[in-house]
């Protein structure tokens, strides 16, 4: 009996084995008396452990009279994979006061548990204590020790840990080593690291490429490192893996390359969910918002489960063509498919309906969201402003600070909006002056722009143009923009002078702010100054305003 049970567990694999065939085997081994060794409690407890059964791997452990090293090994890699992290640690602290001792893979798991919970303050105890244990140079637990800091984003832990390594590094930890430099958007480091593969003779996979890509795709002026990785991808034969021509898709659409995407993407045989994400993200942030809902359709056409980042990306593109047609259509979607609760969906609604003109639908959304966060609250705020309701915007304000949150800048830039599509003056004031004195945070460009407007449009000229004066050198055009435009409403010809005499001497390629100075003085006969800011566009080749466009969709 006891040789067939032996037989039987020895020629089983972890695949096969479901959780009605461990039971049996567990049943077995209790009758054949098999219990008392750890070899088969070990095995028992992994079968229990990728069926999900935790209570009973749990029990069989509790129930081991012998527990050796595997077997401690097993139950804490169960309860860490099924990201039981407390369980994991505690059970890991009873190993410590036990007569079995942790050895290279116990560490390697719980370095792999700290990245998995993004816990670096476990990360670095875990490997105080492994250091502790003499298993400071083990390379097992150095690669695992680099993978983790790597994906936890400590570059200089992971790069001294990587030359530290007694022996040479292998493919994984050299992926491990360009995808942390990758994440980082250290992409110097990445392509050296991946030179120094080469040089090594060790030969990069797509997990080397996707690391490599991922750093290149956060900096829009390195297309031509991008492509030469392209063409490398190309030569040996990894641009075929959906996993790395996702990131191709991803790293143009990013760089606004969209025909170079599309082609990446028309050659993948799957394209899986990111690919599709990255591609209809890209036509969205090159302005063919009506292209991009086109590809939004097509997804779903061909069985695609769009997530929730993806159903904001394609209502921003909506809310950008401002046709509700299609967001309504996309709501429902999000409302059929249980993502309409998600925070990043539901604000995406709210700014899609108030930019499609039906901003008590966009409220209505607002208001029966379950879960909100600062950027809902901001969208909701820019929404009232704009379309001229600043009591109410305050009103949302005064509800973030009941909330217990904490309003970012845009939050002030679109109070300062509404107050100034308002004519708020005084409340304006007060928030403008509540930035620093209040929540410690400096204006910004598009801060000033809205208090000089605010002033300005209330007939306070003077107050608005030492506001622009009191700041540090240069100060941003549309600062000035604002100011001229204020001018130009109440006839100010005075400041309208200033203001004539810095954009011609500073704002040589600013052109839109000349074209509308240039009619001002037209208006009043003053032919001499209009002379003189087509003959400075002249010398510096400044293009005219482009043209503007309207559409009418049924």
């Amino acid at each position: 009996m006891k040789i067939h049970v032996q037989s039987l567990v020895s020629q089983l694999t972890k695949p096969k084995v479901t959780l009605s065939t461990t039971r049996i085997l567990h049943a077995l081994i209790i009758k054949s008396s098999l219990t008392v060794d750890p070899f088969y409690a070990t095995k028992i407890l992994r079968f229990y452990a990728i069926n999900n059964d935790l209570v009973s791997a749990r029990n069989l452990f509790d129930r081991s009279p012998e527990r050796s090293v595997y077997l401690w090994n097993s139950i804490i890699r169960a309860y860490a994979q099924a990201r039981h992290f407390p369980d994991a640690f505690l059970l890991f602290k009873r190993m410590l006061t036990s007569q079995t001792q942790p050895d290279n893979f116990t560490f390697a798991c719980l370095v792999r548990a700290c990245s998995d919970k993004s816990d670096d303050e476990a990360l670095r105890i875990v490997h105080g204590k492994l250091v502790a244990s003499g298993l400071g140079f083990d390379f097992i637990c150095s690669s695992a020790l680099v993978n983790s800091y790597s994906k936890l984003g400590l570059v200089d832990e992971a790069s001294c840990l990587f030359l530290g390594i007694d022996g040479e590094p292998d493919l994984v930890l050299c992926n491990a080593m360009v995808s942390c430099y990758g994440r980082c958007g250290d992409w110097m480091k990445a392509v050296a690291m991946f030179k120094s593969m080469l040089d090594m003779g060790i030969r990069p996979d797509g997990y080397t490429v996707v690391g490599l890509i991922t750093g290149l795709a956060t900096h829009t002026g390195l297309m031509n490192v991008g492509e030469m990785v392209h063409a490398f991808c190309v030569k040996c034969g990894l641009d075929l893996s959906d996993h790395v021509g996702s990131m191709l898709v991803c790293m143009y659409s990013r760089c606004e390359c969209i025909e170079l995407a599309r082609t990446v993407f028309e050659n993948l045989v799957q394209p899986d969910l990111v690919s599709w994400s990255a591609l209809i993200a890209g036509l969205g942030q090159t302005g063919e918002h009506v292209e991009a809902l086109m590809f939004f359709k097509e997804f779903v056409m061909f069985g695609g489960r769009a997530d929730p980042p993806l159903l904001a990306t394609v209502l921003a593109a909506a809310a950008q063509s401002a046709i509700v047609g299609p967001g309504c259509e996309i709501h429902g979607y999000a409302v059929r498919h249980g993502c309409d609760t998600s925070v990043a969906v539901s604000s995406a609604l709210v700014d899609m309906y108030a930019k499609c003109g039906f901003l008590e639908m966009s409220m209505i959304v607002f208001r029966n969201m379950p879960r909100r966060n600062i950027v809902t609250f901001n969208t909701v705020i820019w929404s009232l402003g704009l379309y001229g309701r600043g009591r109410e915007a305050l009103r949302v304000f005064d509800w973030i600070l009941e909330e217990g949150m904490r309003p970012d800048e845009t939050t002030f830039g679109g109070i300062l909006c509404a107050c100034c599509h308002s004519g708020l003056v005084e409340e304006g004031r007060r928030c403008f002056g509540a930035m620093r004195e209040g929540f410690g945070m400096e204006a910004r460009t598009e801060h000033y722009v809205y208090m000089v407007k605010l002033l300005g449009m209330d007939g306070r000229l003077e107050e608005a143009y030492d506001l622009v004066r009191s700041l540090a050198e240069p100060v941003d055009s549309a600062v000035w923009g604002a100011l001229l435009s204020c001018c130009e409403y109440h006839r100010n010809y005075e400041v309208l002078e200033v203001i004539a005499k810095h954009f011609c001497e500073n704002e040589g390629r600013n052109s839109s702010y000349k074209v509308m100075l240039s009619n001002v003085f037209a208006r009043l006969g003053r032919w001499e100054c209009v002379e003189r800011l087509r003959r400075v566009d002249d010398a510096v080749g400044a293009k005219g305003k482009l043209p503007g466009s309207s559409w009418i969709s049924s």
